[in-house]
C-alpha cells in the first residue's frame, strides 16, 4: 500500500512540517486514493456527509451515562445544573478548537495530526497512544453497562455469570462486524441509533417540561457545601459526559470537505448533546421529587412513569440504553481504529495498522475489539472487585490528554504565525477558544482523581518503550536523518 499524505516524518526534537491542507495529497486517503473512502474503495466504502458526522459526534458524546446522570448529580441540589451550564461551555470552545484544527489539518487522526504537526513524533506517539487506550478500554466499559439494560428486557442474561460475559462479547462484535462491513454501514447504523437514541430522551427534555412541577426541585444547595465547591463536586461527576467532542476530527478522513464539514459536526453536534444534556436533567428533576430522586436507581424511567403513568418506563429506557450503547460502540470502534491508522502511515504505530478494506483499517478494529474482548472476559472471570472499575478510571486521564495536548498545538500555531492568515479578530477569538479549551482540558485532568492520574502516566510510561521500538525500527529502514 502506497500513502500519498504529503506530511514527512521527522525526528522527535522537531515537528513535522505539513503542507497546505488544501492540497488533496495532504489527505490524500480522503480523495479516492486505495487505501481510502473513494472510487477505488469499493461499493461498501463511502465517505460521511454532514448528517452522518453530526451523528457520529452526538452519537458518542451521548453513551450510557445519560440515563443515570439526573440521580447521580441530584444529592447536590439544582446547583449541579450551573456546573452543567459552565463544563458546556468549556466543551464547546473544546469543539470550537478542534473545528479550527480541522480545517487547517483535515486529515484522518484528529488530535494525533495537530500534535504531531505542532510538536513532533514523540508528542503525537503519546496522543494516539493515550487516545488508542481510551478507546478499547472504554468499549469493554459501554459493553458491560449495556449487560446491565439488557438484563432488564430479558432476565435470564442476567441470571449467570459467563451469560452476561456473552450478552457483553456479543455487544462488542455486532459493531465490530458493521464497521468491517465497511464504512457505508457505519454510517447507516450511527443515523438509526442516534435517531433511536434520541427520541425517547428528547421526549423527556421537550414533553416533560409541560409536566414540570417546580415543586420537586427540592433546594438550590442540597450540601453544607459552599457554592463553589458544590458547583466542582457535581462537575467531577459530569466532567466527562462530553468525551466525544473531537469524534469527526478523528474521522476527518472519512468525510465528504473534511475542512468544512468536520467543524460544522464538532460544533453542531457537541452544541445538539448538552441540548439534550441540560433539558433532560432539568426535566428529570421537575418530574421527580428531589426525595425519590436522590435514590432512582433509573431516573428517566421514574420521569416517564411520572408523565404517563404505569410502570412501562423502564422497558422504554431499558431499550433506549441498550440501543445509545450499541450505537456509542459503533462509532467508538470506528474511532478506535483512525488513530492508529494514522499514526501507522507515518510510521509511528506497526504498518498492519494502516491497512484499510472498504474503507476500514480492519486490523485496528479487529486488535481493539480482541483486547476489548480480553479485559470483558477477565472482569468477568478475576473475581477481583475494583479491578475493572480501576481501568476504566484511568481512561478518564488518558482520553484528556489529547485534548491538553491539541490545545497546546492550537496555541502553538496561533503564537508562532503558523496559523492561517485571518483577521486580527479572528485570532484574538481563536486564541481566547484555545485558552479557555487549555483551561478545560486542565479541569478534566485535574478531575480525573489522583489514583487515575498516577496509573494513567504509567500507561503512558508504558508507550515510550513502544514509541522507541517503532523509532528504531524506521531508522535502521531509512538511516537518512
Amino acid at each position: 500500500m502506497t500513502s500519498t499524505a504529503a506530511p514527512t516524518t521527522t525526528g522527535a526534537t522537531g515537528p513535522a512540517e505539513v503542507a497546505d491542507p488544501t492540497d488533496p495529497r495532504v489527505h490524500g486517503h480522503d480523495a479516492g486514493s486505495h487505501d481510502g473512502i473513494g472510487r477505488n474503495g469499493g461499493p461498501h466504502a463511502r465517505r460521511f456527509g454532514l448528517p452522518v458526522a453530526l451523528c457520529l459526534v452526538m452519537g458518542n458524546i451521548i453513551g450510557g451515562g445519560i440515563f443515570l446522570l439526573p440521580a447521580s448529580v441530584a444529592p447536590f441540589g439544582t446547583i449541579s445544573l450551573v456546573a452543567f451550564a459552565v463544563l458546556t461551555l468549556g466543551a464547546i470552545a473544546l469543539a470550537l478548537v478542534f473545528g479550527r484544527l480541522a480545517e487547517r489539518h483535515p486529515r484522518t487522526g484528529g488530535p494525533y495530526v495537530y500534535v504531531r504537526a505542532a510538536f513532533g513524533d514523540f508528542a503525537g506517539f503519546l496522543a494516539a497512544y493515550s487516545y488508542w487506550i481510551t478507546t478499547w478500554v472504554s468499549n469493554a466499559a459501554l459493553a458491560v453497562a449495556a449487560v446491565g439494560y439488557l438484563a432488564v428486557l430479558f432476565p435470564a442474561i442476567g441470571e449467570h455469570k459467563w451469560s452476561m460475559c456473552l450478552a457483553a462479547l456479543a455487544v462488542q462484535w455486532l459493531p465490530a462486524l458493521a464497521n468491517l462491513a465497511g464504512t457505508r454501514y457505519v454510517g447507516a447504523v450511527q443515523v438509526v441509533a442516534t435517531v433511536l437514541k434520541l427520541a425517547p430522551l428528547l421526549l423527556v427534555a421537550v414533553g416533560g417540561l409541560f409536566f414540570f412541577d417546580p415543586a420537586n426541585l427540592g433546594p438550590f444547595r442540597a450540601t453544607d457545601q459552599s457554592a463553589v465547591g458544590a458547583v466542582s463536586a457535581s462537575a467531577a461527576i459530569l466532567l466527562f459526559s462530553y468525551l466525544g467532542v473531537e469524534s469527526a476530527a478523528v474521522s476527518a478522513g472519512e468525510v465528504r470537505d473534511p475542512a468544512r464539514n468536520v467543524a460544522r459536526a464538532t460544533v453542531l453536534g457537541t452544541a445538539g448533546a448538552a441540548t439534550v444534556y441540560l433539558l433532560g436533567t432539568l426535566a428529570v428533576f421537575g418530574l421527580v421529587s428531589h426525595d425519590a430522586l436522590v435514590s432512582s436507581q433509573a431516573p428517566f424511567s421514574d420521569a416517564v412513569n411520572a408523565m404517563f403513568g404505569g410502570t412501562w418506563g423502564g422497558t422504554v429506557v431499558a431499550c433506549a440504553a441498550v440501543v445509545s450503547m450499541v450505537g456509542a460502540l459503533n462509532g467508538w470502534t470506528l474511532l478506535s481504529a483512525q488513530t492508529p491508522y494514522a499514526a501507522a502511515e507515518d510510521g509511528l504505530f506497526p504498518k498492519a495498522f494502516a491497512v484499510k478494506r472498504r474503507g476500514v483499517p480492519v486490523v485496528g478494529v479487529l486488535v481493539t475489539v480482541v483486547l476489548a474482548s480480553g479485559l470483558t472476559v477477565y472482569n468477568y472471570t478475576a473475581g477481583s472487585e475494583g479491578v475493572f472499575e480501576v481501568l476504566v478510571l484511568v481512561t478518564t486521564f488518558t482520553a484528556t490528554v489529547p485534548y491538553l495536548l491539541s490545545t497546546a498545538a492550537q496555541l502553538y500555531f496561533l503564537a508562532s504565525g503558523r496559523a492561517d492568515e485571518v483577521s486580527r479578530g479572528r485570532l484574538v477569538r481563536d486564541a481566547t477558544m484555545a485558552c479557555l479549551a487549555f483551561g478545560f482540558s486542565m479541569w478534566l485532568v485535574a478531575g480525573s482523581g489522583q489514583a487515575a492520574v498516577h496509573q494513567g502516566v504509567l500507561f503512558l510510561f508504558a508507550g515510550v518503550l513502544v514509541h522507541a521500538l517503532m523509532a528504531a525500527r524506521r531508522r535502521a529502514t531509512d538511516p537518512t536523518p
